[in-house]
């Protein structure tokens, strides 16, 4: 039986946990060969491990860097072969009332999660074009659309993340690289779950499933956009949210 992604490799970023290791684990289940790249050298080597050493590495990757995203694009080209997919993933949250937060919160979180989705697609890109395309997938949040309260920074690198991956994205359609991105809600992860009951609660009560979702549901639409079967599809963005905010 074959995979929607055998022979093609994929690079993930904030792939030690949550979100981006069930990514991972989803396209080596279909068949990829996996670079996983994180800020925790540790953990993300301990992830790759748990996928198998012989589809799957990590490496410490500041997606702020650009030697960094640029070292684990070219490890997973020397090791694999090929680059076809890559994933931008890696976020932090600083959160704070816009009155109280700092500077530095407010720059830290649009470095990691627009720079590095910058840098991600730029360099990626110039790769995928020099052969035959590829997919480059990147996650923004419901946050981008509707705002949260205290999350000025994040929901503002969110937002972000949609323009950008619609403008990159017609920058290289003709190269034959798509570039698409994800919007999820509430799910369930390390980092939602450390929420105050009443802030989960109150979350779970505008969710018309009324549940939040998992990771490996978040994994499985990214599975769909690095995949032949969103052929057709570059510069959209997929609410995964149980219906909230529609």
């Amino acid at each position: 039986m074959t995979g929607l992604l055998d022979g093609k490799t994929a690079v993930i970023t904030g792939a030690a946990q949550g979100i981006g290791l069930a990514i991972a684990k989803r396209f080596a289940a279909e068949g990829a060969t996996v670079a996983l790249g994180d800020l925790n050298a540790e953990a993300v080597a301990d992830a790759a491990a748990e996928i198998g050493a012989d589809v799957a590495f990590g490496l410490r990757c500041d997606v702020t860097v650009a030697d960094d995203i640029a070292a684990l694009l070219a490890a997973a080209v020397d090791r694999f072969g090929t680059l076809d997919v890559v994933v931008n993933n890696a976020g932090i949250t600083r959160d704070s009332t816009m009155r109280k937060m700092t500077g530095a919160q407010f720059d830290q979180v649009i470095d990691v999660h627009l720079k590095g989705t910058w840098l991600g697609m730029k360099l990626a890109a110039d790769i995928m074009g020099a052969h035959d395309g590829g997919s480059i997938v990147n996650m923004s949040s419901i946050s981008g659309k509707v705002g949260n309260f205290g999350q000025t920074n994040y929901a503002a690198a969110k937002a972000g993340i949609v323009a950008m991956s619609k403008a990159a994205a017609k920058e290289v359609a003709a190269k034959g690289i798509r570039i698409n991105a994800i919007q999820p809600g509430l799910i369930r992860t390390a980092m939602t779950e450390a929420m105050p009951t009443e802030a989960w609660d109150s979350k779970l009560a505008e969710i018309p499933m009324r549940r939040a979702g998992e990771p490996d549901e978040i994994a499985k639409v990214a599975l769909f956009l690095a995949s032949d079967l969103s052929s057709y599809m570059t510069g959209t963005v997929l609410e995964v949210t149980g219906g909230r905010y529609m």
